[in-house]
């Protein structure tokens, strides 16, 4: 009866927090510009498939698997690795170590990489856009030559994602699209090409959904999925919050708006038809991390 009773009025808060939302109208329309200008999303079934199996509850890590089979049953490499933005983006996923107790050291190929991985975001009209309205807030260069700097110095430049750390170790890109590994937990991670490239490669044991972060209800493929995964047999993910199938200049320019706007709260916005807040940390000057936060019960 106990435990009924805390489920409940968990449940009963959780409703209650929702509806005491208030949402960023004005970001909220320029989020929904950059979906719709999104020409390189992948959509399932086309793109890609999941099967979301099982679901879990404990916020907390656990050893329960709720999903015995993998989590992607089909994923077109040839056609989105063909897209410019998603190949680009695909070089740079194997030029870090995870670990972060090992050092960062970038090579003069994965100085090009990440050059190339820039230019081939500029150039979309969703960084473009992304670019008008922080022009508009002045909180981004009128060049887009500086504002292609300033981001790149923001997702890429390096650092010590701890004082007590050794070696400069990390940086937002890494973070956020790679994934860091501090003994037995994760970091990072949110996103959805990092997770099948590695389920691909064996590293990565699928566990199961989280029903309240995952749109499941209003869509047969979920386009906003909260799971939790082991990762390279040792670490595990308890909770990570990924969209599925949004391109990564997308993604990039929706995380650098919210970080260059500086707001103390994370913005609660309308994107399409999902409900989000725009979670974003600074390390220094940079990203420290961002991913997006369900708002859907």
């Amino acid at each position: 009866m106990k435990l009924l009773v805390i489920i409940l009025l968990s449940s009963t808060i959780w409703s209650n927090v929702l509806c005491a939302v208030t949402y960023n109208e004005e970001l909220s329309t320029l989020m929904t510009k950059l979906w719709n200008l999104d020409v390189n999303r992948c959509e399932p079934p086309k793109d890609f498939r999941i099967d979301i199996q099982g679901y879990v509850t404990a916020m907390n890590w656990t050893y329960t698997d709720r999903a015995s089979r993998n989590l992607y049953t089909f994923f077109n490499e040839t056609e989105i690795f063909n897209k410019p933005t998603f190949k680009a983006m695909r070089a740079l996923l194997d030029n870090y170590e995870t670990e972060t107790n090992l050092p960062e050291v970038e090579t003069n190929e994965e100085k090009r990489e990440i050059e190339n991985f820039m230019t081939a975001i500029m150039s979309t009209e969703i960084m473009k856009e992304a670019h008008r309205f922080l022009v508009s807030k002045r909180k981004a260069s009128q060049s887009m030559a500086a504002f292609k700097t300033e981001v790149q110095n923001i997702w890429f430049k390096l650092y010590k994602r701890t004082r007590e750390d050794r070696f400069i170790n990390s940086c937002g890109f890494e973070h956020v699209f790679v994934g860091e590994k501090r003994s037995r937990d994760i970091s990072g991670f949110h996103n959805w090409v990092q997770v099948y490239l590695q389920e691909k490669a064996g590293n990565l044991d699928y566990r199961g959904y989280f029903r309240r972060g995952t749109t499941e209800e209003i869509e047969a493929q979920p386009r906003m999925l909260s799971l939790q995964f082991v990762w390279k047999r040792q670490a595990g993910k308890s909770f990570t919050s990924i969209f599925m199938g949004t391109s990564p200049e997308f993604e990039l320019a929706m995380y650098t708006v919210v970080f260059m706007m500086g707001f103390r709260q994370a913005p609660a916005v309308h994107v399409k038809n999902y409900n989000i807040e725009v979670m974003t940390y600074a390390h220094g000057r940079e990203v420290g991390s961002a991913f997006p936060r369900s708002l859907h019960d």
